[in-house]
């Protein structure tokens, strides 16, 4: 997974940042949706590997039920997490037990699972 990971951040569009990230969503029948980050002059306008991926298998029709891990890779010696904003939208969109498997440049791993990530999550029973 390391080497298709590796590969893909080459599609990253990460010039103001410098900080290519790779995804790799897989699904239980195992289909996968890639997705790197893609970075604009104004942040926001911007999109993180995961949502990117993610989106790709909503739009697909895939639901919550359907996704069983994410991979993650940047060219960092330290394992990341998804950011806030895309751990906003994994608890929308996935089990509290998604599977995260961060990957460094030199392969080392770390798993995560959604819930330990998000221990107090604003969810949309908080809304009413």
């Amino acid at each position: 997974m390391l080497e298709k990971l590796k590969e893909l951040s080459n599609h990253s569009q990460s010039k103001y940042y410098s900080f290519p990230v790779s995804c790799i969503l897989e699904c239980q029948d195992g289909t996968t949706f890639q997705g790197v980050n893609v970075e604009t002059s104004s942040p926001a306008a911007g999109i993180c590997a995961e949502r990117n991926a993610l989106f790709q298998a909503l739009a697909m029709g895939y639901q919550k039920e359907d996704f069983v891990r994410i991979h993650i890779y940047s060219r960092s010696k330290n394992n990341i997490t998804p950011c806030f904003i895309c751990r906003q939208a994994l608890l929308e969109y996935a089990k509290p037990d998604l599977e995260i498997i961060s990957y460094t440049d030199d392969g080392n791993t770390e798993i995560f699972h959604l819930e330990e990530l998000c221990s107090h999550p604003f969810q949309e029973e908080d809304l009413a």
